[in-house]
């Protein structure tokens, strides 16, 4: 690492939050440093290229969403928001028991857009059980952010039995819900963090998935890279950083394990809570106490993420999900031959997600890859006779923090008490759960609060019907 020994900020991280962070920094003429510790930029969303087919691959197959505001917003800058390759319909397919159900994507007035898609909930549940969600709907409609996060010291599951939600409901709708959005099971989750999650399904419309038409990393690493270097500042790989040096209550350098320090009066630490806390620590600030504490609380989820490379097409939706079932590996899978340009053709890439609970880290690569595919013939019958070319198994033991009982409450802003130290990562209070979107706009707050202007834009909140009966704070 050759570099001056000044720059008007550090960032410690290269991922989503740190190099969206120094690119908005550089924006606005400051010289910015990241260091990450890795050989390569993009943290836990990045890409490389598998020696094996030349494709270029990802930690894990990621989704985004029209909701997706503050990360959409960043592609622009970056001139990438059309490596973005949408699904308007259906909103999702999913896989029930051999069955494939299609949630249409409607934009009708909230709560109303929920109405077309009640025969697809009725085939597998009965009036009954939809009817349980009557008190749960009403108190997620009435909520507002304060009442949300009341329920921060609950789990999920005591919360929907004490509101009377059937256990069938549960099984079927709740747990894979949140297992996929949240990647943490309902005994395990924070009520505040579902609740936030079911009144919005309940109070917004329209929106729906698309998926990197690219490698990962190249929706933004080089273009950030590129605007950080803009205004002389660099972004090092195999930077191991030591601690952040304060002294009079202000940041003053960061210190490298090399023993070299980088002075700056801003730093930036963009990293997950298990990284983040220990950097903390070191840096013997007692104001910080409660910050590495906090970050403490926080779990990663695990996950395993597969990839099959196939002689011919399979047949497979483009994105579909597998209905909650215990004995299930897979919640996610996707075609990348028929998402990306570049892929190869007219071959099949199917990439898939186990999540939580169901990410057997015990089971070896081959295990995954039959179960793996056991999973993918129930969708895509003519997967039994592909001819199977290439297979990857890559094993992620923390993803991305989980929102248990108590995180909610937890989750700091992105300033601390020492002067000229900020937090940007996905597990800051961003208004959103931990996600692309949450680190984008951790990046956004962070940014903004160093050179004084408005760059996050608020996080999505009910309305049309849904939203006039919210209770205002």
């Amino acid at each position: 690492m050759q570099a001056p020994s000044s720059f008007d900020a550090v960032v410690v991280g290269a991922g989503v939050a740190g190099l969206f962070c120094a690119t908005a920094l550089a924006d606005a003429g400051l010289s910015v440093a990241v260091l990450e510790a890795r050989g390569s930029p993009g943290g836990r969303a990045r890409s490389w290229m598998d020696a094996n087919t030349g494709t270029e691959v990802d930690i894990g197959p990621h989704v985004v969403s029209t909701e997706h505001r503050q990360f959409l917003r960043m592609l622009e800058r970056l001139g990438t928001r059309e490596h973005i390759a949408w699904q308007d319909e259906p909103l999702i397919e999913l896989l029930d028991a051999k069955q494939h159900l299609a949630v249409a994507n409607v934009d009708w007035m909230p709560p109303l857009h929920g109405l077309p898609n009640l025969p697809v909930a009725l085939r597998r549940l009965g009036i009954a059980d939809a009817l349980s969600h009557v008190r749960v709907a009403w108190q997620a409609l009435r909520a507002n952010v304060r009442r949300q996060r009341a329920l921060d010291t609950q789990d999920a599951l005591h919360w929907l039995r004490s509101l009377g939600v059937s256990e069938r409901a549960i099984a079927w709708f709740w747990r894979s819900a949140m297992l996929a959005v949240l990647n943490v099971p309902l005994e395990q989750c924070s009520a505040a963090a579902a609740m936030r999650i079911f009144r919005l399904m309940l109070g917004r419309s329209g929106y729906h998935f698309g998926f990197p038409a690219v490698g990962l990393s190249q929706l933004y690493v080089p273009a950030c890279t590129k605007a950080i270097r803009s205004r002389r500042g660099e972004v090092f790989t195999g930077a191991l950083v030591h601690s952040v040096q304060v002294r009079g209550d202000a940041v003053r350098a960061v210190r490298l394990r090399d023993g070299r320090c980088l002075a700056a009066p801003v730093c930036v630490v963009a990293l997950p809570p298990w990284h983040a806390g220990p950097l903390l620590a070191r840096s013997a600030e007692p104001a910080l106490a409660p910050l590495q504490q906090a970050a403490r609380a926080f779990v990663g989820a695990p996950y395993v993420s597969t990839m099959l490379w196939f002689d011919r097409p399979v047949g497979a939706p483009r994105f579909w999900a597998r209905v909650w079932n215990p004995q299930d590996l897979n919640t996610d899978f996707y075609d990348l031959a028929r998402i990306r340009s570049r892929a190869p053709s007219p071959a099949s890439l199917i990439a898939c997600n186990a999540i939580g609970p169901n990410a057997r880290f015990a089971w070896t690569d081959a295990q995954v890859v039959a179960r793996t595919r056991e999973e993918l013939v129930e969708a895509a019958p003519a997967a039994a006779t592909g001819r199977l070319l290439h297979a990857r198994v890559h094993r992620i033991r923390a993803a991305i923090p989980q929102p248990r009982p108590g995180t909610e409450t937890l989750r700091p802003g992105v300033r601390t008490p020492v002067r000229g130290l900020f937090l940007a990562s996905d597990w800051c209070d961003t208004g959103v759960p931990c996600s692309m979107e949450s680190a984008a706009r951790a990046a956004a707050l962070a940014a903004g609060g160093i050179v004084g202007a408005t760059l996050a834009l608020p996080p999505p909140e009910t309305y049309g019907f849904a939203g006039l009966l919210r209770e205002r704070n």
